[in-house]
């Protein structure tokens, strides 16, 4: 068995080569060669934790395995992020464990290479002003995988806290772009090309209203039963594109414009992969609001975590064990 670090994990995969690696696990979704495998989370009991397991496998790879972990908010008092995960892969021929990979960079990046991917097939490609409304660990990802696909110069964000806002204020300029902090969301929905969001909220914090025709939208935060960002008619009156339309509806942002009886699964228009593969439209019109909910799955982690091992060989790295 290889075992891959967090350290190693993260030089061994870039935000370009995540993007790659998960635009080909939509697509080989979509083209019904890859399967998501029913998710396991439950709150754990102790700490105030949520603790998760996702699995599946790609055939066209092929990739077989599962990634645990999930939220542990009090991990910052330890000097620990709040998010820690890591990622088994097994021999899909034999069932043998083949690789253990820390998987907390690698979260973050696929959550980036996501949205980037929506970005790119869903955005008018004249898109130069980016939204992102929560400026914590996350916000950094998305800003990264979109310069990967779109020429931004302008950033205007929103979070709670006036600290981690300023910080991520920095980063922005680093990168050599304009930074507009937000004294609310309703500035950000305005002003935004492409909005972002990026928060652990159970309420609506963009109302239909404030977004402008032709913006693209990337809901991210929503894993959960009762997380929310987004005015569920502002979802219903998007051009829906999810990453797993039983997921969207069961724990992404969708799931309270469906319980309100506002979409159903008809409603999508269809999955990334499928917009990917030529099965369905992407963005029809340039007044169009596109909405890509991005629930998070299984075969996002096991893409990044099979690049992490393969590139590990490449370069001699990881540390190998009898099993």
């Amino acid at each position: 068995m290889l075992i891959i670090s967090e350290q190693e994990a993260r030089s061994l995969v870039s935000v370009e080569d995540a993007i790659a690696a998960v635009e080909q696990c939509f697509a080989a979704m979509a083209r019904a060669e890859a399967r998501n495998y029913p998710v396991v989370r439950e709150a754990v009991g102790r700490q105030d934790a949520v603790y998760g397991v996702k699995a599946g496998c790609d055939g066209s790879a092929p990739i077989l395995g599962l990634k645990a972990g999930g939220y542990w908010p009090h991990n910052m008092d330890r000097k620990l992020s709040n998010h820690q995960s890591s990622t088994l892969l097994f021999d899909p021929d034999t069932g043998r464990a083949s690789a253990l990979v820390s998987a907390n960079y690698l979260t973050g990046v696929r959550t980036g290479a996501a949205s980037a991917i929506a970005t790119k097939y869903l955005s008018r490609p004249d898109c130069s002003v980016l939204g992102i409304i929560g400026a914590g660990v996350q916000a950094q990802y998305q800003l990264r995988a979109t310069l990967a696909v779109r020429a931004i110069r302008r950033v205007h964000a929103w979070n709670r806290s006036a600290e981690k806002l300023a910080a991520f204020g920095r980063i922005v300029a680093q990168l050599g772009l304009e930074f507009i902090p937000e004294t609310d969301c309703r500035g950000v929905a305005a002003h935004a090309d492409i909005l972002i969001t990026v928060t652990p909220s159970q309420k609506a914090l963009v109302e239909k209203s404030w977004v402008r025709a032709g913006t693209h939208i990337n809901a991210m935060g929503a894993d959960t039963r009762g997380k929310q960002e987004l005015d569920p008619a502002l979802v219903a009156g998007a051009a829906l594109f999810v990453d797993e339309a039983a997921q969207a509806l069961g724990i992404g942002e969708c799931q309270h414009a469906c319980n309100a009886g506002l979409i159903t699964a008809q409603s999508f228009r269809g999955s990334i992969g499928a917009v990917i593969e030529g099965l369905c439209d992407g963005r029809r019109t340039a007044d169009e609001i596109t909405l890509f909910d991005g629930t998070g799955v299984a075969l996002q982690d096991l893409a990044v975590a099979d690049l992490a091992v393969r590139m590990a060989a490449q370069r001699g790295l990881g540390s190998s064990v009898d099993y």
